[in-house]
């Protein structure tokens, strides 16, 4: 082989690698965060599980994270105004995929937990802004059903609520891809043990234009009013198995971004 030829194939080799190192990993395969302020949220989180006390148990990305995490103080007094006496504890970690969630999972973030209840929310890091295929659609599927799978396989005394992927407007050519990954989870519910809870028509106008103050600013993340209907779509569930909320709560106080006490 010739020094062109072997310039090309070592071209060739390093295009490949490029492209490889671009592609995602598989939604429903657990795959970890490397950058040291997860590593150290992940110590924070599994901290939580091990004080137990926890009947209802979040998992999720920021739109949970941020729901009862002491950096969004506006938002955690939401939380404790709809929550207190549920002993909820939140497990959610910004910027995470499915696979990463499945990897928290996976690492001790709800061993020995036994939560009554689960409230799943997650899938929207891995659809992005851009156009979905149905390969992707497909992915997120997966991932989610893994999601469901393992948390039945460690808590499966626990009911699980698995949230449809809430509207964006960041970039209205994500929703044909929300919606069908939306239809795929209403079909992985029994409606007993695993249940179905979509709330995207009170959030969004029929062709998904978010409804006014529902959103922060990014078309993204819920704001208060928002983050109030998901609690008002989770409070009768809540009630109906665990009981009205009790005068105390024993669950494990909140936790934040690590990087914000820097």
């Amino acid at each position: 082989m010739g020094p062109r030829a072997i310039g090309l194939t070592l071209g060739a080799m390093l295009i490949a690698a490029q492209v490889c190192a671009q592609q995602a990993a598989p939604a429903d395969l657990p795959s970890p965060r490397t950058d040291e302020n997860s590593k150290i949220a992940h110590q924070q989180l599994l901290e939580k599980a091990r004080r137990g006390g926890i009947d209802v148990y979040f998992i999720g990305d920021s739109i949970t994270r941020r729901w009862g995490a002491t950096d969004y103080p506006q938002l955690l007094e939401n939380w404790r105004k709809n929550f207190f006496g549920w002993n909820a504890g939140d497990f959610g970690w910004g910027a995470d995929r499915i696979e990463n969630i499945l990897w928290r999972l996976e690492n001790g973030e709800l061993d020995a937990v036994k939560p009554k209840v689960i409230v799943v929310m997650a899938g929207t890091n891995n659809l992005g802004r851009q156009p979905a295929t149905d390969a992707a659609v497909a992915d997120v599927t997966r991932g989610l059903a893994a999601i469901v799978y393992l948390c039945r396989r460690k808590a499966p005394d626990a009911t699980i609520i698995l949230t449809g992927i809430f509207p964006r407007n960041d970039s209205m050519a994500a929703l044909p891809a929300i919606a069908k990954v939306n239809a795929n989870l209403a079909r992985l519910a029994d409606g007993k043990q695993v249940r179905y809870l979509n709330i995207n028509d009170k959030l969004a106008n029929q062709d998904g234009v978010l409804l006014d103050g529902m959103m922060n600013p990014d078309k993204l993340h819920p704001a208060v009013p928002g983050y109030q209907v998901w609690a008002d779509a989770l409070t009768p569930i809540f009630t109906e198995l665990l009981g009205p909320p009790a005068a105390t709560d024993h669950a494990p106080p909140p936790t934040g971004d690590p990087s914000a006490n820097k």
